[in-house]
């Protein structure tokens, strides 16, 4: 059976699920850059899930846990840059064990990784969301319920297909 994401305006679309969900605060591009705050269009594949062992059972066969060492880099400059790296790294990168809940469980797509193109943008997650609708950083982010159904029930490699659907959110 074929699994696909799919982006609409107001949800997340998954077969006949419909999760709601936020996107990027500047909206979806078609020319993405790191820092910009857009959604990239296009698509995509979830080629990783990443989840915090220690506050949530594996949702999956292939998922990986998080560490307390584990990061993300987003320096353009860096060739590391877009993967996962460990402390010590002295770049500048994200903490995937955060303090709060919102990368407990993360979809990695495959926007511009494994083999990144410098400032192309890093880290475009599929995560849980600060509070319902408010925009996050590029990635998409669902409720913490929504996205274990998800990870849950997607195989590895599944489309992500992100459209123009809504031309008043392109930057």
């Amino acid at each position: 059976m074929t699994v696909d994401l799919i982006l609409t305006p107001n949800h997340l679309r998954m077969g006949a699920y419909r999760f709601p969900c936020s996107v990027g605060r500047s909206g979806l591009t078609t020319d993405k850059v790191e820092g910009d705050g857009a959604t990239p269009i296009g698509e995509h594949r979830i080629v990783d899930m990443l989840y915090r062992a220690d506050r949530i059972a594996r949702p999956c066969d292939w998922a990986t846990p998080i560490g307390p060492n584990d990061l993300w880099s987003d320096d353009p400059a860096d060739i590391a840059y877009n993967s996962q790296v460990k402390v010590p790294y002295h770049h500048s990168h994200e903490a995937l064990r955060r303090a709060d809940p919102m990368y407990d469980l993360i979809l990695v797509t495959d926007w511009n990784y494994p083999n990144a193109d410098a400032g192309k943008g890093s880290a475009i997650f599929i995560h849980q969301w600060r509070r319902p609708r408010y925009p996050t950083a590029g990635c998409i982010a669902v409720s913490r319920a929504n996205l274990w159904r998800i990870a849950t029930t997607i195989p590895f490699g599944c489309r992500l297909i992100i459209g123009p659907n809504n031309p008043a959110h392109q930057r």
